[in-house]
């Protein structure tokens, strides 16, 4: 009883301070392709040289990682990286929302700056329950338990091999059952079959 109790996790969203904080219009919005919706979080992964964070980017629809960044840090502009790495890998231009919790990391101007230079429209949860952004959440959990980033990696180095490795066998071979055992990468795609009719 006398134990000091070990902490359950790291705290990774820092949603009390004063920068902008936009309305949740993800959860009325009816998802029906890909690109329409992306949602995003920050999870942390541990190595023996410290802890590193996850910024994940993921389509709602096709359930692909669109766009993800490694960093020994929770810096707005590590961050950004991933919504770069999203932008760049866009197929489609129709209109996009992106939403996320209300983390300083996505209220910060410069990544609220480079989301509006792309016509990308903010969301944010509004209240403090997860389930406001689950899919976001159960990524996390995902790309954790099936792939072995549970565990304390030796180095850096090595966690960021992990993780590309990771993302890259997810988005391409795992199936899901959401998408009738087909892998994200497919169907994040299908959209381009029906415009050029190439089989991917």
């Amino acid at each position: 009883m006398l134990t000091n109790p070990k902490k359950r996790y790291i705290q990774t969203t820092m949603s009390k301070h004063w920068l902008r904080k936009y309305p949740n219009i993800a959860k009325s919005t009816l998802v029906t392709k890909p690109e329409q919706l992306w949602v995003s979080d920050i999870t942390y992964l541990k190595t023996d040289e410290g802890n590193c964070y996850l910024t994940l980017i993921t389509d709602a629809f096709s359930r692909k990682i669109v766009g993800y960044h490694l960093a020994d840090n929770m810096l707005a502009e590590s961050s950004v990286k991933a919504l770069n790495m999203a932008i760049a890998n866009r197929l489609y231009r129709y209109s996009l929302i992106h939403h996320s919790d209300r983390g300083l990391q996505f209220c910060s101007k410069e990544y609220v700056n480079t989301a509006n230079r792309h016509n990308i429209q903010m969301s944010m949860t509004e209240m403090y329950d997860p389930y406001e952004n689950a899919l976001a959440e159960r990524m996390n959990r995902t790309l954790k338990e099936e792939f072995g980033l549970y565990s304390t990696i030796k180095s850096k180095i090595e966690l960021k091999k992990l993780v590309d490795e990771a993302i890259e066998l997810y988005n391409t071979y795992r199936p899901h059952l959401a998408l009738k055992m087909n892998v994200p990468d497919k169907i994040h795609k299908s959209l381009l079959r029906y415009e050029t009719g190439t089989d991917f």
